[in-house]
């Protein structure tokens, strides 16, 4: 997935709201950029730290620019939760081991109550994948990716709609995309959300499958890269 236009260095003065920040260019100027992630962003968005964002002439946008990286100190941080879905739909595009071999690839498909799943494959002969993608960006110990950064009742209700597929007799998968360039495993932060954590424990129980992979990421653009270890 490659920016849609160059991205432009600036440092974080601060970010609030959840969803604005500013942030300083390096001409002086001090800008408003759209922070597209709901999160807690923790470790993220600290005062100074340099961050990328983009510019736009979109006259339906409120603001001209839209936070896109963090640059830590030897990694790169995709900070936007809706690329995510964007990048593993190129992905599936292309083939990702363990997804191929699906005739039909359906984004935001409805199913069970107010829920869309992000995708949904299906092919001749093959049980319908049901495949949920979770941007992870949280990283406490070197190395190590977590989620989810804050409490998430939703992600609570999609692993239980997950769930409940695979006793109907479907697959499904949760699809853990770390946005993060300096981490090799994946686990839980079960102690920032204990109800997150029995979810994922039952839905594993009951025979939901979990798929890891990190990202290629540049100013240039993010990609799917390698499959990552869940522990």
């Amino acid at each position: 997935m490659r920016f849609a236009t160059p991205l432009v260095p600036a440092r974080l003065i601060r970010r609030y709201m959840r969803f604005l920040s500013d942030v300083e260019l390096e001409d002086g100027r001090i800008v408003k950029a759209h922070c597209p992630n709901p999160g807690s962003m923790m470790g993220l968005k600290d005062e100074g730290m340099r961050v990328w964002i983009e510019g736009n002439d979109d006259p339906k946008k409120k603001l001209d620019w839209g936070w896109r990286l963090a640059e830590l100190e030897d990694a790169f941080v995709g900070i936007d939760t809706g690329a995510a879905n964007r990048i593993v739909a190129e992905a599936l595009a292309n083939g990702i081991a363990g997804l191929k071999g699906y005739e039909t690839i359906r984004p935001e498909v409805k199913y069970r109550e107010k829920s869309r799943v992000d995708f949904l494959l299906s092919g001749e002969g093959r049980r319908d994948c049901y495949l949920e993608v979770k941007s992870v960006t949280l990283s406490r110990e070197t190395g190590l990716a977590e989620f989810p950064d804050s409490v998430t009742a939703r992600g609570a209700k999609h692993l239980r709609d997950l769930t409940a597929m695979v006793e109907q007799g479907h697959r499904a998968v949760l699809f853990f995309l770390v946005q993060r360039t300096d981490c090799s495993r994946v686990t839980l932060a079960a102690d920032l959300d204990p109800a997150y954590a029995d979810a994922f424990k039952t839905a594993l129980a009951a025979g939901v499958e979990v798929m890891c992979f990190d990202c290629t990421i540049s100013p240039d653009g993010i990609s799917l890269a390698n499959l990552l270890p869940f522990a």
